[in-house]
């Protein structure tokens, strides 16, 4: 089986399933990462070296696995749809966005609040009613580039352990990937990598979203403020995602006590509770477009 029908074949259980509620292989993969951690970076005293061993021990034996399973006749595309299924986050970024849009759209602050915590890290106590729509906004921007475009495109490039290998770096540097005193020099590494996987995947999200809404003003939004980002990709995607939808993101955000005084993403009116369901609509949009490429070169390619 092709890698494209693959591809369609994951996508659509994701749709129908959604993620996994018991046995997530990343829920165990997080565990192992945990006990990685105490061994390589006892008190947050661990260097670089042993972050990138602790790195290798987590993701390159999986990957590896992955890669060996995969060649194996009828469970090989079992495995490389399962993989894939597993990896991606698009019905999940849904059921957890959804609520946000409906409790603000309701009026209630608070629980709008909670919701949007488990969507992001910041300080969401004390968020506004724009506050919260920004937050959604921008977590579903990136994290439909993290959790969905990525994940799909390292499947095309390398099938399951391509996914394999991109989805258990992601989840390293969501873990690892910090810059203060317990992880600076541990998690160097998985930060650094993360980066390197989601170069291109970010770009060609940027282009996804620009070419789905205002384009235009996303593309010179893109152009003008993603380098004022501090990181390297969530700032083409969310500039342009942004832009795309006509709003403005950015600005002051509160992580773990510490004001951050964050540049302007997009151009236009604060975001507002519809905004968080035409994010997600721009997703989906762009889900949707990769499919029928990949669908149309597939047909060409026969």
């Amino acid at each position: 089986m092709s890698l494209v029908l693959s591809a369609l074949a994951g996508v659509a259980l994701d749709a129908a399933l959604g993620e996994p509620r018991r046995w997530h292989p990343l829920v165990a993969f997080g565990r192992l990462a945990e006990r990685l951690e105490q061994r390589f970076n006892p008190a947050g005293r661990g260097w670089r070296s042993h972050g990138v061993t602790a790195w290798c021990l987590a993701v390159l034996p999986l990957t590896l696995l992955a890669g060996l399973l995969a060649q194996l006749p009828l469970v090989g595309w079992l495995l490389e749809i399962l993989a894939l299924y597993a990896a991606l986050g698009l019905k999940s970024l849904g059921q957890h966005a959804q609520p946000v849009a409906q409790a603000l759209r309701l009026g209630d602050l608070a629980l709008a609040r909670r919701r949007v915590g488990y969507l992001v890290s910041r300080n969401s106590a004390a968020l506004d009613a724009t506050g919260v729509a920004r937050a959604g906004s921008e977590s579903v921007l990136e994290n439909g580039s993290d959790a969905v475009f990525a994940a799909l495109f390292w499947f095309l490039v390398a099938g399951a352990p391509g996914v394999v290998l991109y989805r258990l770096s992601n989840t390293l540097d969501a873990m690892w990937g910090y810059r203060n005193q317990r992880f600076e020099r541990f998690g160097w590494a998985a930060a650094k990598i993360d980066d390197a996987l989601n170069y291109i995947p970010a770009r060609l999200v940027a282009l996804t979203y620009a070419l789905l809404g205002k384009t235009a003003l996303a593309l010179r939004c893109w152009q003008r403020q993603a380098p004022q980002w501090d990181s390297p990709n969530a700032g083409p995607v969310m500039a342009a995602g942004a832009g795309a939808l006509g709003v403005s993101l950015g600005g002051p955000a509160e992580y773990h006590g510490e004001v951050h005084l964050r540049p302007q993403l997009g151009e236009g009116p604060p975001p507002q509770a519809r905004d968080i369901e035409r994010a997600l609509n721009l997703v989906h949009a762009g889900v949707l477009l990769w499919l029928v490429l990949l669908l149309v070169a597939e047909v060409y390619r026969v």
